[in-house]
């Protein structure tokens, strides 16, 4: 099935709102435990998300390592008013910074940075080599990287099996979205060869769900 691109931005205040009001607690703590295992070693210190949306995952980190900060980028100006709420209203709030900015012209204020996350980005980018390029541009020499996305079925019938699984009973417009989000996705395949043409050969590329990829190494 081939890809079908979708708006790199969410910049409908309607969506962000539904966004930042869904309950998606499993899959974002399932991605601070799958970065945690793949990096036992982490303590600390400053990390970029890019394409942060309204801050969950971002503020899942923060919370998990008490001794970091986190930085958080995106181009939509409605996710980042509803991650200003989020933030307010949680513990490790005062240790997560959300920037508005477009990726690549952006530039996060900690670079280099020692730990790079992105989470639900890939598929919305038109072009996936802007997000390897910043990650090798803002990214200190051995930082980990830690990349989880969606990865496009194999067919329509598949497409529409994943959204009556998942988001039977979501708002039409989470619905609609995550239709539109797994035609843009990326397969395993495709993300191997964006990885190897950034000259990122080392990096892994798992997919971990029936609808999750993560691709992640060291830079």
């Amino acid at each position: 099935m081939e890809r079908r691109l979708e708006p790199e931005l969410m910049l409908d205040p309607e969506q962000a709102r539904a966004y930042a009001e869904a309950d998606f607690a499993e899959p974002h703590e399932r991605f601070v435990d799958l970065f945690a295992e793949r990096f036992p070693d982490m303590v600390g210190g400053a990390v970029l998300d890019l394409g942060c949306g309204p801050g969950d995952v971002s503020l899942r980190l923060a919370a998990r390592y008490p001794a970091c900060v986190v930085h958080g980028i995106d181009g939509a100006p409605a996710m980042l008013a509803a991650g200003e709420t989020l933030c307010r209203a949680h513990p490790a709030g005062p240790r997560v910074q959300l920037r508005l900015g477009q990726l690549p012209e952006v530039r996060a204020p900690g670079a280099p940075y020692e730990t790079i996350v992105s989470n639900s980005l890939l598929h919305h980018l038109h072009d996936p080599r802007v997000l390897w390029g910043v990650i090798l541009r803002d990214g200190a020499p051995g930082a980990r990287v830690f990349v989880m996305d969606l990865c496009r079925p194999e067919t329509a019938e598949r497409v529409s099996a994943l959204v009556a699984r998942h988001a039977a009973n979501e708002p039409e417009v989470l619905r609609r979205d995550f239709e539109d989000s797994l035609y843009a996705a990326f397969t395993p395949e495709e993300v191997r060869s964006q990885l190897d043409e950034a000259g990122l050969e080392a990096f892994q590329v798992e997919q971990v769900s029936d609808r999750h990829l993560v691709a992640w190494g060291r830079l």
